[in-house]
């Protein structure tokens, strides 16, 4: 193993180990069956902790929904969520009046700044086949700074993310999808106003890489500084410099090194979480990410006395009619409309 290159090597869990700026990542796949009227699943709930069903029973979960899988109305502050859906949906509703519906390869960049309730349903629309579900969240730091921004959120709508191919001697390929960062000069997607990947110098990297078996794809050389990090997800083995590393598992790399990826004998796919840190005290109690304990408990003390402005919403599972296409309606009256 090179120690100048890759400074570490460790299995992946439910909640994937970060680094400053990152705070925790979250990989949900699951094979949810055909859907109800109610969009939840077509089968039986029995057997489950419901509201508590984190337990891979028939190949899916219903997470903290008790009708139609995910995530009813939860408070978060300080940080921001990048949703990102690979397949499936996601119904999102908060407390600042917005609300839509994304997947399919959208990205949500939500910032939840000062503070907000949100949620995030996974409807099954379709009651003809099943709903196949796969997302990444990935929790991103704000600076102190920016812990006051307004909440908001912005689209990445799969079809505006720009891409980077290369191919090898070998005629092998690998896609680079840019959720947020630059590569191969080309640029992401503007992340939204307060994030902390706002200013290019900060070099916030999120990549989707894809590579064809026997695909060769070189990471550059970005700062000694840089926080890097490779989240072999799915495939069969990958080789970093000549060590092989099987799926389920992080790397951590040198940032100011260039770091050559030789895919094995089956399709790889990474995710790329790389950034400089924040370099701030980190105080995180749930959804609630400050800089200090004392923060930590003025905001969960806020969170009891006023609700992050309240729920309007009715339900805190609330979710869209089935028939909705992917669309977002923002607190200030904006509408975006896909398909």
């Amino acid at each position: 193993m090179s120690e100048q290159k890759i400074l570490g090597v460790q299995p992946l869990g439910f909640q994937w180990q970060t680094e400053d700026p990152f705070i925790i990542t979250m990989h949900h796949k699951d094979a949810y069956p055909k859907g109800n009227e109610q969009q939840g699943p077509a089968v039986s709930l029995e057997g489950r902790d419901i509201g508590q069903d984190f337990t891979m029973k028939d190949g899916f979960r219903m997470y903290h929904g008790s009708t139609v899988p995910g995530f009813p109305a939860h408070p978060h502050k300080g940080f921001e969520t990048v949703t990102i859906v690979l397949e499936g949906f996601v119904d999102h509703f908060d407390s600042t009046g917005a609300k839509g519906r994304y997947g399919n390869g959208d990205v949500q960049w939500l910032t939840t700044g000062k503070g907000c309730l949100h949620s995030e349903m996974f409807p099954l629309v379709h009651q003809d086949k099943g709903n196949p579900l796969e997302l990444f969240q990935i929790w991103l730091n704000l600076a102190a700074k920016d812990k006051t921004a307004d909440p908001d959120y912005k689209m990445l709508w799969a079809e505006d993310i720009p891409t980077a191919e290369t191919t090898g001697s070998n005629g092998k390929k690998t896609t680079v999808r840019l959720i947020a960062g630059r590569l191969q000069e080309k640029n992401s997607l503007d992340p939204a106003s307060a994030s902390w990947a706002k200013d290019p110098d900060h070099h916030v990297g999120i990549y989707l890489i894809k590579m064809e078996p026997e695909a060769v794809f070189t990471l550059p050389a970005v700062s000694s500084t840089l926080n890097r990090n490779l989240y072999f997800y799915e495939g069969e083995e990958i080789h970093l410099e000549g060590t092989s590393i099987p799926a389920s598992h992080r790397v951590k790399l040198a940032g100011d090194q260039e770091i050559a990826i030789t895919n094995g004998d089956k399709e790889a796919y990474i995710l790329v979480l790389e950034g400089e840190p924040i370099k701030e005290p980190v105080a995180q109690y749930g959804p609630f990410v400050m800089n200090t304990e004392q923060e930590i408990r003025a905001a969960f003390n806020e969170y009891q006395r006023n609700q992050f402005g309240g729920w309007p919403w009715g339900p805190m599972d609330v979710v869209n009619e089935r028939s909705a296409r992917r669309f977002a309606q923002h607190g200030d009256g904006r509408v975006e409309k896909r398909d």
